[in-house]
């Protein structure tokens, strides 16, 4: 699926299952929410953090709940996209445009990566 198709198929969701979109603000709220959630799971998985039991990581140490939380970051994106006539696609194609501009030679010198 591309980003494209994502956007398409929320907003097809959206207008099938979900009444309508949240407000942008709301959005944000969730989107905040969400991203949270996401940390949640890479501290606990990746980082000093122990699991709780309850936290939703099944049995694979958290890679599926990883995943999920992911998506879910990704689905309110592309809901405030949409929302607000955003074409990720061509944003992101802007984006790389402008980190290569920016950044071809800033991380290939850095010495705190090599």
């Amino acid at each position: 699926m591309t980003i494209n198709e994502g956007q398409q198929a929320v907003d097809q969701w959206i207008k099938t299952y979900g009444v309508r979109y949240f407000s942008e603000l709301t959005n944000m709220a969730v989107l905040t929410e969400e991203v949270g959630e996401l940390a949640r799971v890479i501290s606990r998985r990746y980082g000093e953090q122990s699991w709780k039991p309850s936290d939703p990581r099944g049995e694979d140490n958290g890679k599926a709940a990883l995943g999920e939380e992911m998506a879910d970051v990704l689905w309110v994106l592309l809901c405030l996209a949409n929302q607000t006539g955003v074409d990720l696609t061509e944003e992101l194609k802007k984006n790389l445009e402008k980190k290569t501009k920016r950044d071809k030679e800033r991380h290939i010198n850095n010495y705190k990566l090599k």
